[in-house]
């Protein structure tokens, strides 16, 4: 990861924080893995972490998942489309949506290595985040 990456995440996240409206208590990682079928309860989710922010934070989890499979969420348009939709249907700031999932992309690899795994530049969170790099900075 390169410290320019590094960086504008800090600092975008920095930005964002500062700027909420609208704060609320928040999943903190809502993804699919995360929201199970309950036969008598419906859908559920799990493994909360109670982040307290705006909405738009809650996205970033579910741009970057499934983990397994990279190939579902790092293609320019499929990254636009799910921004599109998910900021549309729950009528949240895109540009937002994009800067969240950007900082927390970097974010969640840098927890990796603090945690001791090897985190190489092509990790799929990586490359998601230098994906997203340019779409920010088409949207100022």
């Amino acid at each position: 990861m390169t410290s320019r990456c590094r960086r504008d995440a800090h600092q975008l996240y920095l930005d964002l924080c500062s700027s909420q409206r609208y704060r609320r208590l928040l999943h903190g990682d809502l993804h699919h893995g995360n929201v199970l079928h309950d036969s008598e309860r419906g859908w559920v989710a799990i493994d909360p972490k109670g982040v307290l922010g705006e909405p738009e934070y809650e996205i970033g989890a579910a741009l970057r998942n499934p983990i397994e499979h990279p190939e579902v969420f790092l293609e320019p348009r499929t990254i636009e489309g799910r921004l599109s939709c998910l900021a549309d249907r729950l009528q949240l700031n895109a540009d937002r949506v994009l800067g969240w999932a950007f900082a927390q992309a970097v974010l969640a690899a840098v927890w990796l290595r603090e945690d001791g795994v090897a985190v190489s530049d092509d990790h799929p969170w990586l490359a998601l985040a230098r994906i997203m790099q340019p779409m920010l900075k088409r949207r100022r």
